[in-house]
């Protein structure tokens, strides 16, 4: 096995860590979107606590939502958690693959899961958009 010389080691080490710093990008990402996912499942409930405090000036003795009705802003919220899981999976196994492919020095751009979350975040959007309008 030859040895690698010194610039190339450092350039391996560079590439190593910017692929790391992708990762934990894409980490940091996935977790804001299942923080959000979480503050919207929780959000409707609130508002409905507020509504019924500000309307009768007490909680209301039953649970505003029973535990077998979900409403759409819960199912939403789920929903945006589970995709923040499943881009967290995703982008452990682009890191793993780009690892494989800067030791072999056969790296092969692909801009498949920039262009999912582009897509993911303009489908949010606009179904927000909706959902607010909607509510008015």
């Amino acid at each position: 096995m030859a040895k690698k010389s010194l610039s190339n080691a450092s350039n391996d080490r560079r590439d190593h860590l910017a692929n790391e710093r992708t990762f934990l990008a894409w980490v940091r990402t996935s977790i804001g979107i299942m923080a959000f996912g979480f503050v919207v499942e929780k959000f409707a409930l609130f508002v409905k606590q507020i509504g019924y405090f500000l309307a009768s000036q007490k909680a209301p003795e039953e649970p505003i939502v029973s535990p077998g009705h979900q409403t759409l802003s819960s199912v939403f919220g789920i929903c945006l958690v589970a995709i923040g899981a499943l881009i967290g999976v995703i982008s452990f196994i682009v890191y793993k693959r780009i690892e494989r492919q800067i030791d072999t020095n056969d790296y092969r751009h692909s801009s498949l899961l920039s262009t999912a979350l582009t897509v993911l975040v303009v489908i949010i959007g606009v179904f927000l958009v909706l959902y607010l309008a909607s509510t008015k």
